[in-house]
This record gives structure tokens, sequence and C-alpha cells, in this order.
């Protein structure tokens, strides 16, 4: 069936239908449509089954790219969705959030030669859609049932990924986690338009089918002690992400007007999911007739300004100190930006914000930049040029990323070591932290990243979990025999 691949040269590439952006703007739907069938076959078929696979390579979760694309040309499509699942937890998700312009198809051999990159994305996307719909996916039924237990303090992405798999294996599995639902950013901080609610839902309840126990408003260190949670399990994973918004130092910031990015995208997912929301209901955190400012070039301040355009700003201008070369934040995410209406103010930086006597915002004063020597990461440093420009403003969202709570003070727990940025210090070989049994994974290790990193580590702990509960039950059958 090798004929059905290397088609890159007969077909173009071709992203799924987009919605067009007056429609899309209205409202909170996903942007992009599926693929029907026989298009998702004929791009999948213009792999060129690299002997080496640099998009494997490029994925943090080395998914077998290459073989699922492979098995979806030739409409195997349960076999591509066998193999998809094999290495992620959440395929259709990563298929809709991953920056796979930086990723998979950033290395994608048949884009280097000029030919346009395999739409890796969007056919994950449609292999694992299509599994839900045909009702492939089940419930985890493991071998046998094991005795030992696992705690798992966070619903996020990390989380579940290793509750899946050490369910997979048997273990008893609690997921604790502060929120009221499970999900973590991918329910409150991700906006629908890239990820609506009901494929993290249809996630969680699949968990829950499988067996995996979620006892939800629940605060570590407040609601329940951590010793507490270490004597009642067999070993324990700290996945709570970052959630400390990191601040805007300049003159001003403190006035009415300024909010974290996260406090607005929450209130804006919590409306999307019919919550009563009053900081959206007063106004606070709705940007309905406003002159909206997004501090801020990563992904979050994607969301921000595509949220606010949604929520029906009166104007939406993004800040970035560099240009867009060198932004973080997904290049397909700026271009849906752009087409929404955003306007990109290039190498700028706030400088102060202005207010009025009363206190409330009235404008963003920025420096205009440009790009000096590269710094030690390599990127260019942005430097003033002298130049400042107001913007009108009656809100700005900070999205200048997260830091760590300080999670020994916060979980009552000082043998809890963390380093100078807050992160928990684990042994990277195993993300074993400073306690014997207490694993940590994802952005609380690692600082704020991707979904699929947080994949990642949390089904790396999941092994080491179940490594150390193997040798705790070798131990505990060995104890009679040494005690006779």
């Amino acid at each position: 069936m090798a004929s059905r691949m290397l088609k890159f040269t007969k077909i173009d590439r071709s992203m799924p239908d987009k919605r067009d952006a007056g429609q899309r703007t209205g409202d909170f739907d996903e942007i992009y449509a599926d693929y029907a069938r026989e298009v998702a076959e004929d791009q999948a078929a213009r792999c060129s089954q690299c002997g080496v696979p640099f998009c494997q390579q490029g994925c943090p979760l080395s998914n077998n790219i290459p073989d699922w694309l492979k098995l979806v040309a030739e409409d195997r499509l349960e076999e591509a969705y066998e193999v998809s699942m094999a290495t992620n937890n959440m395929p259709e998700i990563c298929g809709r959030i991953c920056p796979q312009d930086r990723l998979c198809e950033g290395i994608c051999t048949i884009e280097q030669s000029g030919h346009g990159t395999v739409t890796i994305g969007s056919v994950e996307r449609y292999i694992t859609d299509t599994a839900w719909e045909e009702g492939w996916v089940k419930p985890v039924k493991p071998p046998r049932e094991r005795e030992q237990s696992a705690g798992i303090i966070g619903a996020g992405p990390g989380g579940l990924a290793a509750a899946e798999q050490l369910r997979r294996k048997g273990y008893q599995v609690t997921v604790y986690d502060r929120y009221d639902r499970g999900g973590g950013l991918l329910i409150y901080g991700i906006p629908g338009f890239k990820l609506e609610k009901y494929v993290v839902e249809r996630r969680i309840k699949r968990l829950e089918d499988s067996g995996i126990r979620f006892e939800f408003n629940t605060s570590i260190g407040e609601d329940v002690k951590l010793t507490d949670l270490r004597d009642k399990h067999d070993t324990l994973l700290i996945a709570t992400g970052v959630y400390k918004a990191r601040d805007l130092m300049v003159p001003g910031a403190g006035c009415t007007g300024v909010h974290a990015a996260l406090d607005f995208l929450t209130t804006s997912n919590r409306k999307g999911l019919g919550d009563t929301v009053p900081t959206f209901d007063d106004g606070t955190h709705n940007a309905k007739d406003k002159n909206v400012v997004v501090i801020g070039g990563g992904d979050t301040a994607m969301d921000c300004v595509r949220t606010a355009v949604r929520q029906g700003a009166k104007s939406v201008r993004c800040v970035y100190r560099r240009d867009r070369a060198n932004m973080p934040g997904s290049q397909r995410e700026v271009a849906n930006a752009e087409e929404e209406g955003v306007i990109f103010e290039w190498l700028a930086s706030p400088e102060a914000l202005v207010d009025d006597e009363a206190g409330n915002l009235k404008a963003v004063r920025a420096a205009r930049m440009k790009l000096g020597a590269p710094d030690p990461s390599g990127r260019q440093s942005p430097e003033k040029t002298g130049e400042t420009f107001d913007l009108e403003a009656d809100m700005v969202i900070k999205a200048l990323g997260f830091d760590p709570e300080d999670l020994p003070q916060l979980f009552g727990e000082s043998a809890l070591t963390v380093n100078r940025w807050g992160a928990v210090k684990v042994d990277f070989a195993t993300l074993e932290t400073s306690i014997p049994g207490v694993y940590a994974a994802g952005d609380i290790v690692r600082g704020a990243s991707l979904v699929v990193w947080a994949i990642k580590d949390g089904r790396d702990a999941a092994e080491s979990m179940h490594r150390h509960m193997k040798k705790l039950e070798r131990s505990r059958a060995a104890a009679p025999v040494a005690a006779q």
C-alpha cells in the first residue's frame, strides 16, 4: 500500500475549512471544521514516510506520526487510533491546541523542501474525534486490580495523564483538585474557540468510568494536609501547574481596569459553561464596548485578544516588545487574531498606565523599541529608541506569564524543596521530589509550558510511581519472611 503515500508533489497542503472571521467572532465555537474522510486520507498520504522521522523527534511525546498517517491514508482508521493513543492520552486535544508550527509540523521534511508541511495536528484531531463517534474510545479496564493507591494533586493534563497510566496498571487512583471541575487550564484557561469544553469533559467522564475517583473543591493545605495524603496513599504526584501571574512593574499598574490574563479567561470560560459569574455580569472582566490592550506575546496573550473580540470590545490591541518573528506565541494564532481585527503593536513596551483623578484607566503609555544584541537565549534584546506613544485603554490585560505558587507554605510541608524560581525540585531521572514517594510533573517542575509537555511528564511520573509501588510491594512481601 506504499503507493498511497508520497503524494506531496501531487496534492497540495490543505487545512480543514476555517469559518469566516466575521462569522466566528460572534461565538466561542471552534473555528476549524472537521476533515471529510477523503480529504483526511489525501492529506495523510502527503507524508514522505521519512527514514528518520523528524516530526516524531519534534514531538515531546515521540508520537508515531508517520505510522498513523500511513494508516489513515490506507483507510485503517481504527488502527490509526490505537497507534495514536498508545503514546498520547489526549490526541484530539493536542491536535487542537499544540503549536504544531513550532513542533512536529515545523520540522516536517517536506515543509523544508518547499512543498508545505503535512497537516499533522488536523489529522491527529480527525483520528480521535472519529474514534469517539464510532465508539472505539472505551474506559480503561486493567488486567488486574491492585490494592495500592496513588494520589494525584491537580486535575490538569499532567495529572490526568498520570492518573490514566496508573489506572491502566490496576492501581486505585484519586485525583484532588481545588476547582469544581477537572481539566485545569484545559477548562478554565483555554477559550472554546480553540478547545470546546465537551472535548475535555468527555475525557474526564471516561476516567471516572475507568474507576478513577475525583475529589473537587479540595485545597491541599486547607481541606486536607499533604501529610494526610501521604499516609492515605502509597505514592503521590504533585501536578498543580503554575497560576501566579507575573505583574506589570510600571507606574499606574494598580489603577482600576488592569486585570491578570487568567482571571479574564477563567471568567469568560465559566460564563460559557453556564456558571453565575459576578465579575463578568458587573463588567469587571467583560470587554464589551471597551478599548482593550493586552500586554504580552505568548499564546495566553493570543487567547486574551481573541476572547476580547468575541466579547464585543470596541478595539483590541496587543503590545509586544519584540517583532513578530521573535514572539513566543504560535504564528497561526497571530494570523487568526489579525483576521479577527486585532491590531498588533510590535516593538513596543509599556512604560506607564495613565489614569484619571478617580484612579480609572485611561491609556497605556508605551515606548518604541528596537532589537539589539542577542541575549543569553540567542534572541535579540529589545532596546528603547526614546520615542513614546499613548494607546487609549479602558481595560488592560496582563499576559506576561506565570510563576509557581509557594507550595511548601501552601501545603504546609517545609520538607518539599523548591528552586530559586519556586518550581518543585525533582530528580529528573525519576521526577521524585525531596520527599520520598512524592513526585512532581508538568509546569510546577519545568515552569509554564505546553500541554503536550505536561502529558509527557505525567506519563513519565506514572512509570516512576509504578516502580516505587512495586518496590514497596516486594518489601512488604519480604517483611514476614525476614521476621521469621
